[in-house]
This record gives structure tokens, C-alpha cells and sequence, in this order.
């Protein structure tokens, strides 16, 4: 049975074409993966399935969900539509989940919403069996649990559980694991699948890796700048691969930079028996308080002109020890050195100090302040130089380092809203570069891009490195990026280094069971 056909459909916003006569189709049981880079349309098809369109947005073709065409559709039958037949995973469970109400009141809210005559008492109880079929079991998940007391793979399985709570015919997931660990990625994938299977709704996985679907889809659709330039069966596509975007995507998937290897015996960073400790609040009133070890006795060092990888899942640790290396986190025992100068306990970062190592986040736009310009957001590091240039060599120190990461030197009186999110992490890393530091830290650095912006990404960061001797502390879940980058690899579990050595030698012949598990958990292209 066909749960969803689109014909020809097109889509504008304002005027603007935003979709260009798209078709196609998707059967009971089936899953198909849509896939595109960012700006292809992939969610605007979403919404118009959902008819959550923006003011403005005109369609003409054939949307038909279940039979119903929802292009014509009554507000009253779009509402019944929606979470009955089709429901949506969106892709930040923490903006899709409301942080003032526990996670059984947010599913039961649902229910009662498409269902007013159901009693208060039973939408709990279906809403406990919902959490418990995406594997948040009552023992350890109760019902009175707010987000932020979860991780971002068990708020993904809430939200997935707000969407199968009516059991739909049509599941849309948008992008349901790019901020995911590769374990954590691949068990919310198999529950999809699961779920697929137990219901035998349809699921429209929308993503822009192709490895997440080459297992997981029957069919996929690939789409670009609004078109579908290539689509049938998966195993087919994959193995023809007619279109040259279609390629592309494929060959970016797998992208290494050429890089020139110019380590030196030197260290530059130096972590030895470092343990973060936090303090949990009291189980009694007069209890003695416990405390939990994020870090835990790890050592390592770095050295000059080389490419470190930290990989590991959510909760491991990364994050923790690299705060302890940026000087924002307190440790209570171990040694952090940089240049043989002390970092730590006791020890306080001066700027001479903190200019020879700066930072690359996750998220580029989150890393600015939106209300100043370029030139003022990538200069902030030069205070910490002893004299900070001024009047126009400010101005050329400025326009360089723009120049350096691929962009012009009129970028500068930009705000960071103009730029896509591949230019703000070349923006990122302007400044990080400005004041010419010996080590950078990338955290996740490449994990919310798209396949062909992160090919670019990292191709920067390799000549980057040869140019100027740069040495990178590489954070990141994505085995595959790390393979590519890095020299030598660090696998860290529960606060612990379990494992670390060259990195083809680690993840091509792993002697620790977790590294195993995280190589065998990562998609892999066909």
C-alpha cells in the first residue's frame, strides 16, 4: 500500500523556487533515505508533507498522505493527519522537547491532544509503553524525568516516542542522528528500523550521508538545490551512480587530504595522570557527598606538527579533559603542561600562556556574538598578545587571516548571519589562526557540516598545518573524519584512555573490545 505519492510537486516561498517538480513515492514498510546537503530542500519536503509551510509558500503538483491530498486538505483534516498517520523526528531533540515538563507528560500531552477523550491516567500508561518500546525502560526511565537529565541519544528515543505514540502510517525522521555518537547513531538507527518493522509504517529518513542510509534504506532520493537527480533502489544507485552530483557526494564521503606529516619529537602538550571530579548532590540530608570521576588518571602528549584524534561516545570524558586543557576547568590531581609551562592546580593561565593554543567548536554560529562584525569577532585573541596591532596592521592582520581560511578580505565588515555554516567555521578558524598559536583543539569541529563543506574543511586544515607548522588536538565521534586527519589516535571510555597508537594501526587492527565496538558501530559507504 502507498502511505505517500508526490507528483510534480513545486514549491516557492515569496517567488523564490524552492522545489522543482518533485516525484516520488513511498510503500508500507518500506524505508527511504532522502539525502542532499543543506540548502537541497530535503526539509522543505518535509514540511510540505506535514503542510507546516511558511507564510509566503505556494505548491502546485499532487501531495497525497494515506490518500488524503493534504495540498487541498481542511486545517481540520491537516490536524487530524498530523501525529495520527504522519508524525516527525526532528533533528535537536533539546529544542523538540519542552525542558518545563517531564518526559511522560510530554507524550501523554500528545495523545490527549488527538484523543481528548482519553483519561489522564491512561495517556500515562500509553505513554510509559511508548518510552519503553524506544528502550527507555520504567526502571531506569521513570516518568517524572526532565531533558536535561538525559543524554542526547535517550532525548532522541523521547522524541521518537512523542512520535510513535498514536502509532502513525508515516514516520519522517530529519537529520535523527547528525549530533550523535557512532554507537549512539547506530542504536537509534536500528530502533527506527525496528520500529519500521514491529508497526510496518513507512520512514523517510532525511540525512546528508549517504553512509547512514547505505544499510538502512530500501530506496533513496537524492536531491539537489530543490531537484531529484537520482533515485531508486539503494544498492542499484550506489552501484551506478549515474549523476555527477550524486558521485560527488560519495567521493566527499570518503575525502582524505593530502597532508604532509612535519612531526617533531618535541612535545608541545603534555597530560599526565589528570582526574576531573564532580560532586553529585546528597542522596539524605546528612550523607557524606559523592562524587563522579569524568576524567580519570589520563595521560597523553602532543607533539609538534602532529594531529592527535580523541574519539569516544557522549559522556566519555573528551569534552571534560579538553575544558582542563583550555584552562576552564579545575582538575584535582594530575599535570597539564604546554610548552613546558604548567597548567592546572594551582597554576594560573596568563595570556602568554593562553596564545599559543586556541579552540574550534561544534557550532560555528553559537561560537559569535551575532551582534558584531567579522572583523571585531575574529580579532578578540589579538589582547592577548604584548603589543596588539593597531589602526591599519590591525586591519591587514585581519584581512590575511580571512584570506588564509579561503575568504576575501571584505568579509570582515560582514555579520556572521550572512555567511553559510561552512564559511562560519572558516571564520572560526581565522580566528583561531590570527594570533599564530602552536596548538588548536578542534571540538567536533566538522560534525554538523555537510559531506562536501567538511572535504573543504578539512582540506584547509591540512594546508593550514603545513604552512604553519600547526599542531591539532582533533575531538571528534566521527571515525572517519579522524582517520583522515590525524596522525595518532587516543580512544577514551569512562574517563579513561583505553586504547592509543597510530591511527590506521588502531582502527584497522583495534586490540581493545570498546574500539572494536566503536569501528563495527560506524556507518560504512558500500
Amino acid at each position: 500500500m502507498t502511505l505517500l505519492h508526490i507528483e510534480n510537486l513545486s514549491l516557492s516561498i515569496s517567488g523564490t523556487p524552492i522545489l522543482k517538480d518533485i516525484s516520488f513515492s513511498l510503500e508500507e514498510g518500506r524505508i527511504l533515505g532522502v539525502i542532499g546537503e543543506s540548502g537541497s530542500g530535503k526539509s522543505m519536503t518535509a514540511f510540505a508533507i506535514m503542510q507546516l509551510m511558511p507564510s509566503g509558500a505556494s505548491t502546485t503538483g499532487q501531495l497525497l498522505v494515506d490518500g488524503l491530498d493534504t495540498l487541498n486538505a481542511s486545517e481540520n483534516e491537516l490536524c487530524k493527519m498530523r501525529g495520527n498517520d504522519v508524525s516527525i523526528v526532528f533533528q535537536e531533540p533539546m529544542t523538540a522537547l519542552n525542558p518545563l515538563k517531564n518526559i511522560g507528560e510530554q507524550v501523554a500531552e500528545c495523545i490527549m491532544i488527538h484523543e481528548p477523550q482519553t483519561p489522564r491516567g491512561e495517556a500515562l500508561n500509553r505513554a510509559r509503553s511508548a518510552l519503553e518500546r524506544c528502550e527507555l525502560p520504567e526502571s531506569r526511565f521513570p516518568l517524572s524525568l526532565y531533558p536535561h537529565e538525559l543524554s542526547g541519544g535517550q532525548r532522541q528515543r523521547v522524541v521518537i516516542a512523542l512520535a510513535i505514540a498514536l502509532r502513525p502510517k508515516l514516520l519522517i525522521a530529519d537529520e535523527p542522528t547528525t549530533a550523535l555518537d557512532v554507537t549512539t547513531q547506530a542504536e537509534i538507527l536500528t530502533l527506527l528500523r525496528r520500529l519500521v518493522q514491529e508497526d510496518g509504517m513507512g520512514l523517510l529518513l532525511i540525512t546528508h550521508d549517504l553512509a547512514v542510509v547505505a544499510d538502512m534504506a530500501d530506496d533513496i532520493v537524492i536531491m539537489k538545490d530543490g531537484e531529484i537527480v537520482e533515485s531508486g533502489d539503494t544498492a542499484f544507485v550506489f552501484q551506478r551512480m549515474q549523476h555527477p552530483y550524486t558521485r560527488a557526494l560519495y567521493e566527499a564521503s570518503g575525502h582524505i587530504p593530502e597532508r604532509t606529516p612535519t612531526q617533531s619529537m618535541s612535545p608541545i602538550l603534555s597530560v599526565k595522570e589528570v582526574v576531573r571530579d564532580y560532586r553529585l548532590p546528597r542522596k539524605k540530608l546528612f550523607a557524606a557527598p559523592e562524587h563522579f570521576r569524568a576524567v580519570d588518571g589520563a595521560s597523553f602528549e602532543i607533539f609538534k606538527g602532529e594531529s592527535l584524534g580523541l574519539v569516544g561516545e557522549s559522556g566519555c570524558g573528551k569534552s571534560t579533559l579538553t575544558r582542563a586543557i583550555l584552562g576552564l576547568e579545575a582538575v584535582q590531581g594530575g599535570e597539564i603542561r604546554l610548552n613546558d609551562a604548567p597548567i592546572g592546580p594551582g597554576h594560573t593561565m596568563g595570556p602568554e600562556i593562553r596564545s599559543k593554543m586556541q579552540a574550534v567548536f561544534q557550532d560555528p554560529y553559537g561560537s559569535f556574538n551575532p551582534r558584531h562584525r567579522v572583523d571585531r569577532l575574529i580579532s578578540e585573541p589579538l589582547h592577548l598578545l604584548d603589543s596588539p596591532p593597531a589602526g591599519s596592521e590591525r586591519s591587514d592582520v585581519i584581512s590575511n587571516a580571512l584570506r588564509e581560511v579561503g575568504l576575501s578580505a571584505e568579509d570582515q565588515f560582514k555579520y556572521i548571519h550572512e555567511f553559510s555554516g561552512g564559511q562560519r567555521q572558516r571564520i572560526a578558524i581565522a580566528r583561531a589562526l590570527i594570533i599564530q598559536p602552536d596548538l588548536i583543539l578542534l571540538d567536533e569541529a566538522t560534525s554538523a557540516l555537510d559531506v562536501s563543506i567538511r572535504a573543504q574543511i578539512l582540506d584547509l586544515l591540512a594546508e593550514l598545518a603545513a604552512s604553519h607548522g600547526l599542531t591539532y588536538l582533533f575531538i571528534s565521534h566521527d571515525l572517519s573524519v579522524v582517520r583522515s586527519i590525524t596522525d595518532r589516535v587516543l580512544v577514551m571510555k569512562s574517563g579513561k584512555i583505553v586504547e592509543e597508537g597510530a591511527t590506521d594501526q588502531v582502527l584497522s587492527q583495534p586490540k581493545n573490545e570498546y574500539t572494536k565496538t566503536l569501528i563495527d558501530a560506524a556507518p560504512m559507504l558500500p
